[in-house]
């Protein structure tokens, strides 16, 4: 087995929590009195166009929420969804520690709004330890279109055969393992603790 050199990951599920994501929706419409269905199926129709880098923040809140007057704004809005992102303290130093001792190059493949990607890597100081982000609203792709695999793989110069992917999606990972990536699906820490010790990373 080669020796891994580099080690893709996503954000949400494996470094963080995923942020704005099902459970966040529907306390918020409970905090700010919303229509909850409503609410939920004007995400799904326009949450692609916003990962995609095609709509700003305050595009896609005025197309979920602010479509008609509102009693609280923008702002407040906006406070409560990067307030739902929080820290996986212990992935984040495994993936510290390994880059550290086996001089791994770190990359992020994540599907995530510009802004809220922003503040997830400022918030977090995740551009400490990852050496460059593949986020689908800077490259205009999204998992799991390969592309944007593929657009990670060419900017990393990396050996697929020596590459690792780890995403808490099962299909994200099927799709990397497509490209030649190897794949770890992310369950909890001492699961993907023990897969990547499997692949001779070991802390």
């Amino acid at each position: 087995m080669k020796k891994i050199t580099t080690l893709f990951t996503d954000i949400g599920g494996v470094l963080l929590t995923n942020g704005w994501d099902r459970k966040a929706r529907g306390e918020a419409a409970v905090l700010f009195n919303l229509d909850s269905v409503d609410l939920e199926e004007r995400h799904h129709l326009t949450f692609d166009t916003y990962e995609v880098g095609k709509l700003t923040l305050d595009e896609y809140l005025e197309r979920i929420v602010f479509f008609e007057e509102r009693s609280f704004t923008y702002d407040d809005f906006k406070t409560f969804m990067f307030k739902k992102s929080l820290p996986y303290p212990e992935m984040i130093q495994l993936i510290c520690d390994l880059k550290k001792k086996y001089n791994l190059k770190v990359a992020v493949i994540s599907n995530e709004g510009r802004e809220l990607n922003q503040y997830r890597i400022n918030t977090f100081k995740l551009n400490e330890f990852v050496d460059f982000f593949v986020s689908s609203s800077f490259v205009h792709f999204r998992k799991p279109d390969a592309d944007i695999f593929k657009v990670a793989i060419d900017i990393s110069q990396s050996d697929v055969e020596t590459s690792l992917y780890i995403d808490d999606r099962m299909l994200f990972v099927q799709v990397a393992e497509g490209l030649g990536l190897k794949g770890i699906y992310h369950t909890t820490y001492e699961d993907s603790k023990a897969q990547l010790a499997a692949y001779g990373l070991e802390v």
